[in-house]
């Protein structure tokens, strides 16, 4: 037997921002979203000053496990001063702001 599609109102609508809002989860999914640009802008950094995750441990006087956890998109636990000082090494400079 077919299926009839659901007709969707454009009033039933909602943009991805309010959607979680309502769900109680945008806080959580900016933090991720914030922390993989980070992730994402470091490793091309690193790439292009060809820098291995080895050798930013190495520069940055930590354990390679410690940069595996900063290039982690998923891993929120990061301290500014660990994103400042890899950004450093690479030739950038973190800037936060409130908006």
């Amino acid at each position: 037997m077919a299926r009839k599609k659901a007709i969707r109102s454009a009033a039933k609508l909602t943009t991805l921002d309010s959607f979680l809002q309502e769900e109680g989860k945008r806080e959580e999914f900016e933090a991720v979203a914030v922390k993989e640009v980070l992730a994402w802008q470091i490793e091309e950094a690193m790439k292009a000053n060809k820098l291995s995750r080895n050798g930013l441990a190495l520069r940055m006087k930590t354990s390679r496990s410690q940069i595996g956890r900063l290039l982690d998109p998923t891993d929120g636990n990061v301290t500014l001063t660990t994103l400042q000082r890899a950004a450093t090494i690479v030739g950038r400079k973190l800037r936060l702001e409130l908006v």
